[in-house]
């Protein structure tokens, strides 16, 4: 369980940058070259190598050398321990909003009924 939190906090410090989210998402289309991954960005390479590194420490990322070429390529697998916390915090939220919609229309009900005049009540006049 602590490995997995681990984990996850690795996945949303490295997804918390938008450098390494930018990253990310080219890599949605395909593998590509640190050097094609990199060309959009205004840094020098042993920067935006920084950023490759925190990517593959999270999971989200791996790497391979050919000769003087690094490739990388997506790792979706790294995603679902955040999917499965996403979709945990989902449900929390809607059973309190769930019993937060009861508990509102429970109060509706109970104005609604001190409102209504009863019906042994004399009006005055009679």
């Amino acid at each position: 369980m602590a490995n997995q939190l681990n984990q996850l906090d690795q996945i949303f410090a490295a997804l918390a940058d938008p450098t390494r989210r930018a990253i990310v998402m080219r890599l949605c289309a395909g593998e590509a070259s640190v050097g094609e991954l990199a060309d959009p960005f205004d840094m020098a390479l042993p920067s935006f190598m920084k950023h490759i590194h925190v990517l593959e420490v999270s999971g989200l990322v791996q790497s391979e050398k050919s000769g003087r070429v690094r490739t990388c390529r997506l790792s979706p697998d790294a995603l679902l321990g955040a999917e499965d916390w996403f979709q945990q915090q989902r449900a929390i939220w809607e059973a309190r909003l769930d019993r937060f919609e009861a508990y509102v229309m429970k109060l509706k009900k109970e104005r609604a009924g001190a409102k209504r005049p009863s019906r042994t009540t004399k009006r005055k006049g009679s």
